[in-house]
């Protein structure tokens, strides 16, 4: 098992299937759905910016590059989540 995620491509990887199931879980209304939507989100961004910076190697790119795609993603996330609440 060692040898399976001596890569960080398969760690990340479980990171994100983990994360899937967790978004599967609180879906499932096992909170109050206001707050598992919420929580969705969160997670769906948290995965975004894990995608974004290991599988498109944006963590390896010029800082403002990589500065810019996490500040998409958190203000992003900010917004959506703000929208979501308000309405």
């Amino acid at each position: 098992m060692t040898t399976l995620f001596r890569s960080r491509t398969t760690a990340i990887w479980a990171v994100l299937v983990a994360a899937t199931l967790a978004s599967w879980w609180l879906g499932g209304h096992h909170i109050d759905r206001r707050t598992a939507a919420v929580a969705v989100l969160i997670v769906a961004f948290f995965k975004c910016q894990l995608v974004g910076s290991y599988f498109m190697e944006l963590r390896d790119a010029p800082r403002p590059l990589a500065g810019a795609f996490s500040a998409w993603c958190a203000m992003t996330c900010a917004a959506t989540v703000a929208v979501y609440l308000a309405a």
